[in-house]
Protein backbone atom coordinates (compact mmCIF):
# COMPACT_ATOMS: atom_id res chain seq x y z
CA UNK A 1 0.00 0.00 0.00
CA UNK A 2 1.78 3.15 -1.35
CA UNK A 3 4.83 1.81 -1.74
CA UNK A 4 4.89 0.11 1.66
CA UNK A 5 4.94 -3.53 2.33
CA UNK A 6 1.86 -4.51 4.66
CA UNK A 7 1.64 -7.80 6.45
CA UNK A 8 -1.44 -9.51 7.48
CA UNK A 9 -1.89 -9.90 11.31
CA UNK A 10 -2.05 -14.00 12.12
CA UNK A 11 -5.35 -15.23 12.26
CA UNK A 12 -6.81 -12.23 10.94
CA UNK A 13 -10.54 -12.61 9.88
CA UNK A 14 -10.00 -10.12 7.27
CA UNK A 15 -6.39 -9.88 4.75
CA UNK A 16 -5.48 -7.67 2.58
CA UNK A 17 -5.56 -9.72 -0.30
CA UNK A 18 -9.14 -11.13 0.88
CA UNK A 19 -10.01 -6.96 1.14
CA UNK A 20 -8.45 -6.30 -2.80
CA UNK A 21 -10.33 -9.36 -4.13
CA UNK A 22 -13.74 -8.34 -2.28
CA UNK A 23 -13.43 -4.70 -4.56
CA UNK A 24 -16.82 -4.35 -6.56
CA UNK A 25 -16.43 -3.17 -10.17
CA UNK A 26 -15.36 0.37 -11.06
CA UNK A 27 -18.55 1.09 -12.61
CA UNK A 28 -20.63 -0.66 -9.41
CA UNK A 29 -22.95 2.77 -8.87
CA UNK A 30 -23.70 3.00 -12.40
CA UNK A 31 -25.05 -0.58 -12.59
CA UNK A 32 -25.67 -1.88 -9.39
CA UNK A 33 -29.25 -1.11 -7.87
CA UNK A 34 -29.39 -1.09 -3.89
CA UNK A 35 -32.61 -2.42 -2.50
CA UNK A 36 -31.82 -1.19 1.18
CA UNK A 37 -29.01 0.37 3.14
CA UNK A 38 -28.86 -0.35 7.00
CA UNK A 39 -26.61 2.44 9.06
CA UNK A 40 -24.28 0.59 11.78
CA UNK A 41 -22.89 3.20 14.33
CA UNK A 42 -20.24 2.04 17.01
CA UNK A 43 -21.06 5.01 19.76
CA UNK A 44 -17.87 6.32 21.50
CA UNK A 45 -16.91 5.79 24.82
CA UNK A 46 -15.74 9.01 25.30
CA UNK A 47 -16.28 12.69 23.52
CA UNK A 48 -12.32 12.09 22.40
CA UNK A 49 -13.32 8.76 20.76
CA UNK A 50 -14.29 7.64 17.90
CA UNK A 51 -17.92 7.18 16.51
CA UNK A 52 -18.56 4.54 14.30
CA UNK A 53 -20.85 5.17 11.26
CA UNK A 54 -20.47 3.16 8.36
CA UNK A 55 -23.37 2.45 5.61
CA UNK A 56 -24.16 -1.07 3.82
CA UNK A 57 -26.61 -2.11 1.57
CA UNK A 58 -28.00 -4.97 -0.26
CA UNK A 59 -28.13 -4.88 -4.11
CA UNK A 60 -30.33 -6.40 -6.31
CA UNK A 61 -27.87 -9.19 -6.64
CA UNK A 62 -28.56 -10.38 -3.58
CA UNK A 63 -25.06 -9.31 -2.59
CA UNK A 64 -23.85 -6.87 0.85
CA UNK A 65 -21.98 -3.75 -0.12
CA UNK A 66 -19.94 -1.33 2.01
CA UNK A 67 -21.49 1.88 0.50
CA UNK A 68 -19.57 4.67 2.74
CA UNK A 69 -17.37 5.60 6.16
CA UNK A 70 -18.91 8.51 7.59
CA UNK A 71 -17.30 8.03 11.24
CA UNK A 72 -16.19 11.33 13.13
CA UNK A 73 -13.97 11.89 15.86
CA UNK A 74 -13.68 14.03 18.68
CA UNK A 75 -16.86 15.60 18.45
CA UNK A 76 -20.32 16.37 21.65
CA UNK A 77 -22.91 13.13 21.25
CA UNK A 78 -25.15 15.44 19.36
CA UNK A 79 -22.33 16.17 16.99
CA UNK A 80 -21.73 12.28 15.81
CA UNK A 81 -25.75 12.21 16.28
CA UNK A 82 -26.06 14.59 13.38
CA UNK A 83 -23.64 12.79 11.45
CA UNK A 84 -25.19 9.45 11.23
CA UNK A 85 -28.70 11.27 10.61
CA UNK A 86 -26.61 12.89 7.34
CA UNK A 87 -24.98 9.19 6.17
CA UNK A 88 -28.66 7.93 6.40
CA UNK A 89 -30.06 10.56 4.26
CA UNK A 90 -27.52 10.41 1.84
CA UNK A 91 -27.91 6.85 1.16
CA UNK A 92 -31.81 6.56 2.15
CA UNK A 93 -31.44 4.18 5.00
CA UNK A 94 -34.39 2.40 6.24
CA UNK A 95 -32.99 1.40 9.45
CA UNK A 96 -30.09 2.71 12.09
CA UNK A 97 -28.57 -0.13 14.25
CA UNK A 98 -26.54 1.23 16.82
CA UNK A 99 -25.05 -0.99 19.66
CA UNK A 100 -26.23 0.44 22.94
CA UNK A 101 -23.61 -0.77 25.55
CA UNK A 102 -21.77 2.12 26.21
CA UNK A 103 -25.28 4.22 26.69
CA UNK A 104 -28.24 1.91 26.96
CA UNK A 105 -31.60 4.34 25.72
CA UNK A 106 -29.63 7.37 25.88
CA UNK A 107 -27.57 6.78 22.29
CA UNK A 108 -31.47 5.72 20.92
CA UNK A 109 -32.30 9.42 22.06
CA UNK A 110 -29.82 10.99 20.91
CA UNK A 111 -30.07 9.81 17.59
CA UNK A 112 -33.84 10.44 17.56
CA UNK A 113 -33.48 14.23 18.68
CA UNK A 114 -30.83 14.58 15.50
CA UNK A 115 -33.89 13.50 13.45
CA UNK A 116 -37.00 12.27 14.87
CA UNK A 117 -37.64 10.17 11.69
CA UNK A 118 -34.62 8.30 11.70
CA UNK A 119 -35.39 4.49 12.34
CA UNK A 120 -33.49 3.77 15.14
CA UNK A 121 -32.77 -0.16 16.10
CA UNK A 122 -30.27 -0.21 19.65
CA UNK A 123 -28.58 -3.15 19.75
CA UNK A 124 -26.91 -4.60 22.94
CA UNK A 125 -23.32 -6.47 21.94
CA UNK A 126 -23.60 -9.85 24.16
CA UNK A 127 -20.42 -11.21 22.18
CA UNK A 128 -17.14 -9.57 21.81
CA UNK A 129 -16.25 -7.18 18.75
CA UNK A 130 -13.64 -10.24 17.42
CA UNK A 131 -16.21 -13.28 18.00
CA UNK A 132 -19.55 -10.50 16.40
CA UNK A 133 -17.55 -10.03 13.30
CA UNK A 134 -16.66 -13.92 12.35
CA UNK A 135 -19.57 -14.42 10.74
CA UNK A 136 -19.55 -11.46 8.65
CA UNK A 137 -15.47 -12.18 7.82
CA UNK A 138 -17.27 -15.34 6.12
CA UNK A 139 -19.76 -13.23 4.17
CA UNK A 140 -17.08 -11.52 2.26
CA UNK A 141 -14.60 -15.11 1.87
CA UNK A 142 -17.92 -16.44 0.15
CA UNK A 143 -18.25 -13.53 -1.84
CA UNK A 144 -21.32 -12.54 -0.96
CA UNK A 145 -20.49 -9.03 0.61
CA UNK A 146 -18.19 -6.52 -1.24
CA UNK A 147 -16.40 -3.57 -1.07
CA UNK A 148 -17.79 -0.48 -3.34
CA UNK A 149 -14.84 1.88 -3.15
CA UNK A 150 -11.59 2.11 -1.03
CA UNK A 151 -12.10 2.63 2.82
CA UNK A 152 -8.56 2.62 4.18
CA UNK A 153 -9.38 3.12 8.23
CA UNK A 154 -12.01 0.99 8.03
CA UNK A 155 -10.32 -1.79 6.09
CA UNK A 156 -6.73 -1.26 8.68
CA UNK A 157 -9.01 -2.20 11.61
CA UNK A 158 -10.65 -4.95 9.57
CA UNK A 159 -7.56 -6.37 8.87
CA UNK A 160 -6.59 -6.00 13.18
CA UNK A 161 -9.78 -7.93 13.86
CA UNK A 162 -8.04 -11.54 14.14
CA UNK A 163 -10.03 -15.78 15.46
CA UNK A 164 -11.08 -15.66 18.81
CA UNK A 165 -11.99 -12.36 19.46
CA UNK A 166 -8.48 -10.25 19.50
CA UNK A 167 -7.85 -7.20 17.82
CA UNK A 168 -4.16 -5.93 16.48
CA UNK A 169 -5.21 -2.88 14.25
CA UNK A 170 -4.48 0.42 15.08
CA UNK A 171 -6.42 2.07 17.65
CA UNK A 172 -7.94 0.79 20.64
CA UNK A 173 -10.99 0.02 19.63
CA UNK A 174 -12.41 -0.91 16.05
CA UNK A 175 -15.22 1.38 15.95
CA UNK A 176 -15.20 1.71 12.27
CA UNK A 177 -15.03 -2.24 11.70
CA UNK A 178 -17.54 -2.74 14.80
CA UNK A 179 -20.08 -0.46 12.92
CA UNK A 180 -19.68 -2.13 10.01
CA UNK A 181 -20.70 -5.39 11.27
CA UNK A 182 -23.61 -3.98 13.21
CA UNK A 183 -24.81 -2.87 9.30
CA UNK A 184 -23.67 -5.96 7.69
CA UNK A 185 -25.14 -8.63 10.03
CA UNK A 186 -28.61 -6.95 10.29
CA UNK A 187 -28.61 -6.46 6.19
CA UNK A 188 -27.45 -10.30 5.33
CA UNK A 189 -27.75 -12.14 8.98
CA UNK A 190 -30.93 -10.91 10.30
CA UNK A 191 -34.07 -13.19 10.52
CA UNK A 192 -35.99 -12.59 8.25
CA UNK A 193 -39.44 -11.75 9.29
CA UNK A 194 -42.39 -13.77 7.52
CA UNK A 195 -45.11 -12.36 5.44
CA UNK A 196 -48.43 -12.45 7.14
CA UNK A 197 -50.48 -14.97 4.89
CA UNK A 198 -53.88 -16.02 4.50
CA UNK A 199 -54.82 -19.51 5.02
CA UNK A 200 -57.95 -20.40 3.23
CA UNK A 201 -60.09 -23.44 4.39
Amino acid sequence: MDGEIVEDVEGALWTRRLIETSRAPLDFARDERIRRVVIGVDPPASAAGTCGIVACGLGADGLGYVLGDHSVSGVSPEGWARAVAYAAELHGADRVVAESNQGGAMVESVLRSADMSLPVKAAHARLGKGRRAEPVAILFEKGKARFAGAFPELEDQLCGLTLGGGYEGPGRSPDRADAMVWAMAELMLAPVRAEPRIRVL
